[in-house]
């Protein structure tokens, strides 16, 4: 990924801020932008991961939002390693570019969608290439994934990824947004962290990242924390760990 506007985060001479937003504000303004590439002619949408479980009941229903925002004119296709609930097509996002191409059509989608499946993903880096591939120019990506999170096997779970790795695995898009956010039911608080109203993501961020995201616990408090979990945990260090997901928003060259 590189940044929006093509300016170097070296060149940014401003201050660096921490911007407080929410999930559902993001949402809005990727819609936004979905809107204004598409006008008024019809658009594909796919999200990746999609079928419902659950334990996703804090998760966004994409379909709806996307049918009740452009109606007809979105065509919606969910894809899932299962069958169930939203799943279009049993499609691998890891599968060669022709199974892809076989299952979906040869018409690119205007926005992909990855919200907490990359680090399900036996190869995140073929993963990332396939949805860049399916993207028309122009097309934007919105990929979710967990910095910190408890170990989720559904069906496995194998990698974390910070803001400059997804950079580093999407380097096809450049980047339009990047914020954080927690996974709490009912909490909607995110943060972006921004220099001169763009995405920082050189590493000087990352003091700044550090101190706003980084938890260590003594080893009295660690117990504490422990002792008032619903289930029995190990008494290992820092056990306690807070969910964080990364959110990063990203353009294909045109």
């Amino acid at each position: 990924m590189t940044v929006a506007g093509g300016v170097s985060p070296s060149d940014h001479k401003g201050e660096l801020r921490v911007v407080g937003t929410s999930v559902t504000r993001e949402v809005e303004l990727l819609l936004d932008r979905l809107a204004a590439a598409t006008g008024k002619r019809a658009l594909r949408v796919l999200q990746v991961g999609s079928r419902s479980l659950v334990s996703d009941r804090n998760e966004r229903n994409w379909r709806a939002l996307l049918t009740r925002r452009f109606g007809e004119r979105a065509t919606f296709i969910g894809i899932d390693l299962f069958e169930g609930s939203n799943v279009d097509e049993l499609l691998d996002i890891c599968s060669p570019p022709k199974a892809l191409k076989a299952a979906l059509g040869e018409e690119p989608f205007d926005l992909v969608i990855c919200c907490h499946v990359l680090e399900h993903t036996r190869d995140p880096m073929r993963a990332a290439r396939n949805i860049e591939s399916v993207l028309r120019p122009g097309g934007l990506a919105f990929v979710a994934t967990p910095w910190s999170q408890a170990f989720h096997a559904t069906p496995d779970d194998y990698w974390r990824f910070s803001v400059r790795g997804l950079m580093l695995m999407f380097e096809g898009l450049e980047i339009l947004s990047a914020f954080y956010s927690g996974g709490d039911v009912g909490l909607d608080v995110a943060y972006r962290v921004e220099r001169d109203g763009k995405p920082e993501l050189d590493s000087r961020a990352g003091a700044v990242e550090q101190g706003l995201f980084q938890l260590v616990l003594d080893h009295e408090d660690n117990r504490a924390v422990l002792a008032r979990q619903a289930t029995e945990r190990l008494p290992v260090s820092r056990t306690y760990m807070p969910t964080l997901f990364v959110n990063v928003v990203g353009r294909k060259s045109a």
